[in-house]
């Protein structure tokens, strides 16, 4: 327990340390392991899972695990199709996707922040941030992912020129002098996509693992900070229960905004 480090600020700052593997000349890339590891095994876990349920799917009575799938299904088309019209099939099933791997990633976040730690600290490794979009390099990279293929369909969607006139012309016009102010424009509009994407996940992720943290730190006080390190844990668990399904409900509904936005026209 947090007894057994230096100090509140070891203690914190070493349950937030990632486990890092530097590559290149001077380590310049980094590989944050432990980040990379837990988000595709929860994506293994959670869209194997997905995947078998749907090799087992009935036209008749459906079986409880089809059924909550079917739920799931109907919940994102509900309120994928009153943002995105057309054919949004693709679209449903990116926003599954993000919603069931962000909200994994996020539910990390219950189980106690020494029980994994403890666990790979036996093994001989000394750091484990299990918390994926604690991590700004998991959000950062899902948010790049959406913005990429928001590039993908506004070409498919308005054609090379259509698109090349949107990021030239609009919003100031089409005089060749406005040119460098609306392509400046549309691309401030462009990066601040991924980064609101981003930072918002990672920044309630962060935050919520650093008052955990906080909360375990209780322990150190004898019995009674054992006890209200406790009943203050299961409070702020509880809360999480809201947090960790809304964060992934944001982050699939801002994708399918964005989606949305890339079929329009200016």
């Amino acid at each position: 327990m947090a007894g057994s480090y230096e100090g509140p600020g070891d203690y914190i700052g070493h349950h937030l340390t990632n486990l890092k593997v530097a590559t290149g000349e001077g380590g310049f890339w980094t590989v944050h392991l432990d980040t990379v590891i837990t988000s595709w095994v929860l994506g293994a876990l959670g869209f194997g899972f997905l995947w078998l349920v749907s090799r087992k799917v009935t036209a008749g009575v459906p079986s409880k695990v089809q059924a909550f799938f079917e739920l799931l299904y109907e919940f994102c088309d509900n309120q994928i199709k009153d943002i995105f019209h057309g054919d949004r099939r693709f679209v449903v099933g990116l926003g599954i996707t993000v919603f069931v791997w962000v909200f994994l990633m996020n539910a990390m976040k219950f189980l106690p922040v020494d029980f994994i730690a403890k666990g790979f600290e036996a093994v001989g490794i000394n750091y484990w941030k299990p918390v994926a979009t604690a991590d700004v390099n998991t959000t950062l990279a899902l948010a790049l992912s959406v913005i990429g293929l928001v590039i993908f369909f506004s070409f498919k969607a308005k054609g090379f020129g259509g698109y090349m006139h949107e990021l030239f012309c609009t919003p100031f016009g089409s005089n060749p002098i406005l040119w460098p102010f609306n392509f400046l424009f549309q691309l401030i509009e462009l990066v601040s996509k991924p980064l609101s994407l981003a930072l918002r996940l990672f920044g309630n992720m962060y935050a919520g693992e650093i008052i955990f943290l906080l909360i375990a730190l209780l322990s150190i006080g004898g019995l009674f900070g054992v006890g209200a390190g406790a009943i203050l844990h299961a409070g702020w668990a509880i809360f999480h229960l809201l947090v960790v399904p809304l964060q992934a409900f944001i982050f699939m509904m801002l994708t399918a905004v964005y989606l949305a936005l890339a079929h329009e026209s200016h």
